[in-house]
C-alpha cells in the first residue's frame, strides 16, 4: 500500500517532531509549502513526460527548491512519484467521497458517482500516473493495494447505503464490492489504453450502466417475491 501522505513527510532535523499543542511555526508552514511544491511539480511532469524521462534535477527546478529540501522531505524519485500518486488519487477520492455523502436516493448517488469517476479516467494526470505509471512503478501487487486503499471503502459504503435503502437484496457486500472494484480498475485501463479515450469512456458508462440498472431490477423483482412482501 502507498504509504499515507503524514507518514512520507520527513519529522525534521535530526528526526525532531514539531512541538506538541497543535501550534504551527513559520518553519512547518514553509516545509508544508516546500513539499506541496515538489508533488504538484513532480505531477506536472510525470504527467507530461512520465517517470521514466522525468529526473529529480528537473522537479526540484519546476518547484524551485534545492535538491536538500527534495531529499528532506522524500527519499528518492519513487517516493516521490508515489507522494504524486497519492496526490490525484485522494483528488479522485474526495470527489466521489462528496457525492456518496450528499443528500439524495443512494442509486442516483451511485451513478452520478460512477459517471464521475469515468470522467476522472479522461484526467491526463490520473491516466499517466494512476493508471499507466502506477503498475510499473510501483509493481502490479502494490498498486492494486493501493486501489483497494483509495476505492474500495467508497464502494462497499455505496453497496450498503443500497441494500438499506432497499435498491439491492441482501447480498454479500465484501466480496460484490471487490468484483465491482475490479470492473471499475479494468474500465479505467480501457479507457487509458484507447484510441479514442472519449468515445471508450461513453461506451463504458453506458455498459455499467445498463448492467447495474439490470442488477437493480432483478433484485427489486426478488425482493417483490419475497413471502409477505407488500
Amino acid at each position: 500500500m502507498v504509504t499515507p501522505r503524514s507518514e512520507q513527510t520527513a519529522t525534521g532535523p535530526a528526526g525532531r517532531t514539531p512541538p506538541s499543542g497543535g501550534a504551527r511555526s513559520r518553519r512547518d508552514d514553509h516545509a508544508e509549502s516546500t513539499r506541496e511544491a515538489l508533488v504538484a511539480s513532480a505531477i506536472a511532469l510525470f504527467t507530461e513526460r512520465g517517470y521514466g524521462r522525468t529526473s529529480l534535477d528537473e522537479i526540484t527546478r519546476r518547484a524551485r527548491v534545492t535538491k536538500g529540501a527534495l531529499y528532506h522531505h522524500f527519499s528518492g524519485k519513487q517516493a516521490v512519484f508515489e507522494a504524486a500518486f497519492d496526490a490525484v488519487e485522494t483528488r479522485v477520492k474526495d470527489r466521489l467521497e462528496a457525492l456518496l455523502r450528499r443528500p439524495g436516493p443512494p442509486w442516483e448517488r451511485a451513478l452520478t458517482s460512477l459517471r464521475e469517476f469515468i470522467a476522472s479516467c479522461l484526467d491526463p494526470a490520473y491516466q499517466r500516473i494512476a493508471l499507466h505509471e502506477g503498475p510499473v512503478v510501483m509493481g502490479w501487487q502494490r498498486w492494486r493495494e493501493a486501489e483497494d486503499h483509495y476505492s474500495l471503502g467508497l464502494i462497499r459504503q455505496s453497496m450498503r447505503d443500497l441494500i438499506d435503502a432497499g435498491e439491492l437484496v441482501d447480498i454479500p457486500v465484501e466480496m460484490t464490492s471487490r468484483l465491482l472494484l475490479g470492473t471499475l480498475c479494468s474500465a479505467a485501463t480501457e479507457i487509458a489504453n484507447a484510441d479514442d479515450p472519449e468515445k471508450v469512456a461513453t461506451e463504458l458508462e453506458r455498459a455499467m450502466t445498463g448492467l447495474l440498472d439490470q442488477v437493480r431490477r432483478a433484485s427489486l423483482e426478488a425482493r417483490a417475491d419475497r413471502p409477505g412482501a407488500d
